[in-house]
Formats: structure tokens, sequence, C-alpha cells
């Protein structure tokens, strides 16, 4: 098999920009030092160094100037939620952070999908909470969780709704490991998740936020305990 020692050197040395930029060693901001000065520092070639600074280019933690350099963008002013998966790995802090949105988000999307679901929507909603409970394992379970909590952002007929839900399960999908504490038993899983639906199914908004904001109260304690 082939190696690929030149994509391995750029996977360490973009780890490791990230981290000196997300730790303040780069600040926010500021300049980084000239091309060939971070190369010899970092211990790598300027060709590799270039790789390392298009994908956090891409990421968003850096911007180049033709002429004048490459900066550390001020991403807590400037950035988009896109960032989020990256900064709840750099940090479990970011993920505490995330939950107090889920819950608030999550409370209003089952309130708007109880007053706008359609017929076939509500059909929708019940055959994917049934796949909740017939999961084989954590995993599926979890998977088949976040299905249903899309189907209702989908629900609200409201688009950016969907996008902030995409949003907020991209962020921590990627630790997804961690948090599988409350979808170990698909039948359990399945019975907090059923009030919600029930609400949204019969049209009570009211009783749809409630119903959300206990499923993801309970539902976030549970994983923060795993975490612990």
């Amino acid at each position: 098999m082939e190696s690929l020692p030149r994509e391995t050197l750029v996977d360490a040395l973009e780890s490791r920009l990230r981290e000196d930029i997300l730790t303040g060693r780069h600040p926010a901001g500021g300049y980084l030092p000239p091309e060939r000065t971070l190369a010899d520092g970092y211990g790598v070639t300027r060709t590799t160094l270039k790789h390392a600074f298009g994908r956090l280019m891409q990421a968003g933690l850096l911007e180049t100037r033709h002429g004048v350099g490459t900066r550390v963008r001020d991403y807590l002013r400037l950035g988009g939620a896109d960032l989020l998966p990256m900064l709840v790995r750099h940090s479990p802090d970011w993920l505490g952070e995330v939950f107090e949105v889920r819950r608030s988000i999550g409370a209003l999307i089952a309130e708007r999908a109880a007053g706008r679901a359609s017929e076939r929507q509500r059909t929708e909603l019940a055959a994917l909470l049934a796949a909740v409970g017939e999961a084989a394992d954590a995993d599926a379970v979890q998977l088949a969780d976040v299905e249903v909590h899309r189907a209702l952002a989908r629900a609200t007929g409201n688009r950016v709704y969907v996008l902030l839900t995409n949003t907020l399960f991209n962020a921590y999908l990627p630790v997804r490991a961690a948090l599988r504490a409350p979808f170990t038993d698909a039948g359990v899983a399945r019975g907090r998740l059923e009030p919600v639906v029930a609400a949204v199914r019969s049209g009570d908004e009211a009783g749809a936020r409630r119903a959300a904001e206990q499923y993801l109260t309970v539902t976030e304690r549970i994983m923060l305990e795993g975490l612990a």
C-alpha cells in the first residue's frame, strides 16, 4: 500500500496550527509570522505550510491578504455556525453551549411543528419514532432519534429551522460515541421521545413545547453525566 507522508504531515501541521490559534498562541486579528519563519519554526516546508493554510482558510480560521500576509480571523466576531464541529472537538466547554441552544431551539421547533405539520408529516413522524424503538444498537438508536428531530424541523415549514437543526447535530455528532447514554435502550429512548411526537401529531402546540423541553433537558443531563 502506498504511504502518504505528505498528507500525514499536513494533517499534523493543520492540527498544530489549529490548536495554536484556538488557544491564543496566534491571537485573533493578528498576522502570522512570515511563511519561511513559520515553516522553519514548525520544521516543515513552505509547501506543507501552504497546504495546511488552505485547510484552515476553508475552515474559517485564517485569511490571506495578497502582499500583506496571513491573518488569524476573529472567528467569534466573524465566524459562522459551521465552525462548531471543530470547536466542540477542540474543547468540551463548547458542548454545554450547544446543548443550551439545543434546548431553546428544539422546544420552539416542536411548538411550531405542532401548529404547522401536514398530515403526511405527522405520518412520517410516527414512522420515524417507531424506527427509534426498532433500532439495533445505541448508535443506530441515536441516529434514528436525530432523524425524528430533523423531521420536526421540516414540519415547521421554515427552512432556517432545518438548517439550525443540521448545524446543532453537525456540532456534536462527530463526538456522538461519548453521548450514547440516553440511547442504550431502544424502547426507553422511544418512550422518552413519544410525548413530543404525540403532541405534535395532535396539534397541541403548548404541549409539544413542554414535552420537547422535558425531553431535551433529560437527555442532556444523561449525556453530560455520561461524559463526567
